[in-house]
């Protein structure tokens, strides 16, 4: 896992992503994606639970 530090207005790119940090302050982080429309973005929470629905219907 890489990790980079960022300030408000830096972005990273990861192939066509574009990854920005759009505000930090208090420990809450916002982050602007901007993405292909073909590229699914999902928040960690729900890809969690879908991955684990998976699992629990393959059983």
């Amino acid at each position: 896992m890489l990790v980079l530090g960022r300030k408000p207005g830096e972005y990273i790119m990861i192939g066509d992503v574009m990854v920005k940090v759009v505000r930090s302050n208090s420990g809450d982080l916002r982050l602007a994606i901007d993405a292909p429309k073909n590229v699914s973005i999902t928040r960690g929470e729900l890809y969690e639970c879908q991955k684990n629905s998976l699992t629990t219907n393959i059983q």
